[in-house]
């Protein structure tokens, strides 16, 4: 047991990431079923679709899980109010002020993590009360952070300044990075580009594959005027590169992305069009697993590197 697994009443220090148009409730609830904790991607759901995939998750896990929620969601007080009613005891908020809804889920008596990409975000989540904060590095796909701080170097500074517990992001997917993360002050992981190449993974086969193909190098960060991102190099990441050579404006880069152009990639399968949001971790998935195979693989992967270190060491 450590601080995250107590504090989700979960076997394993490993969390499955909320992503858009990846993370449905067969995914969370195949993770929680393996030990983990799965969470529920609000941000490309509609209200009432939401709240379909947190009665099937109950139904096909007793385990904890939870629902990770941008706060920039244009209807986040009725996702809010179906968190309550539903009785989600786990809430992932990330894209806005923690404090603007961390009291109210905190007075329902939900427990509350933040994903931040720096220590400064770090430490006003903690003075909003959350219970813990994912330290995302920006090797991580889809929204990211503008400082581009990686997670070698994020995860020891977060660590210095607050108290709370800390989950690492960005760049781990194998039992190694895990271990790594724990030794730099992490509590517990969080893991997105791994799952999103799982069977039960909502994502469309073609993003899967593509995923499969990607090797270093193959994805960048892109859009910082807008929301900064990490995305594979298809064709329409060309397309933004090559915008990019006529000094665009915000409106010219906002009318290039135009809508849904995350659902056309990841769950229509236009790996052309669309934008393919994945970390650079892609190039060491190279096979897609269940969800559980995952949880099971990492946690032996951890468990033989950490006897690795100990007898180089001893």
């Amino acid at each position: 047991m450590n601080r995250i697994t107590t504090l989700f009443n979960i076997k394993y220090p490993l969390i499955q990431a909320g992503m858009v148009w990846v993370s449905g409730y067969k995914l969370a609830s195949a993770v929680s079923n393996a030990g983990g904790l799965g969470l529920i991607g609000a941000g490309s759901m509609y209200p009432e679709v939401l709240r379909e995939h947190i009665r099937k998750c109950k139904k096909a896990t007793s385990k904890p899980f939870g629902v990770n929620i941008p706060m920039l969601y244009p209807n986040i007080e009725e996702i809010m109010k179906i968190i309550v009613e539903e009785k989600v005891q786990n809430v992932f908020t990330s894209a806005g002020n923690p404090m603007t809804w961390t009291p109210y889920l905190k007075d329902n008596g939900i427990t509350v993590v933040h994903v931040v990409s720096s220590t400064k975000f770090a430490l006003k989540a903690q003075q909003a009360g959350v219970d813990a904060v994912v330290a995302e590095g920006f090797e991580a796909g889809g929204h990211n952070g503008r400082d581009e701080t990686t997670t070698f170097t994020l995860i020891p500074m977060v660590k210095e300044q607050i108290k709370i517990p800390i989950i690492a992001a960005g760049g781990v997917a194998n039992g190694n990075g895990m271990l790594a993360a724990m030794v730099l002050g992490a509590d517990g992981v969080q893991v997105g580009s791994r799952f999103a190449a799982s069977t039960e993974s909502s994502a469309h086969d073609n993003f899967k594959k593509i995923i499969l193909d990607t090797k270093e190098g193959g994805t960048q960060l892109t859009l910082k005027e807008l929301t900064p991102v990490r995305l594979i190099k298809n064709k329409f990441f060309k397309d933004i590169e090559e915008l990019y050579t006529h000094c665009p404006t915000v409106e010219d880069l906002s009318g290039l992305l135009g809508r849904a152009r995350a659902k056309k990639g990841i769950f229509e399968g236009d790996v052309d069009e669309g934008e393919l949001e994945i970390g650079q971790v892609a190039g060491l998935i190279h096979e897609i697993k269940s969800a559980e195979t995952i949880v099971l693989d990492m946690m032996r992967e951890y468990e033989f590197a950490k006897k690795q270190v100990a007898n180089f060491l001893f």
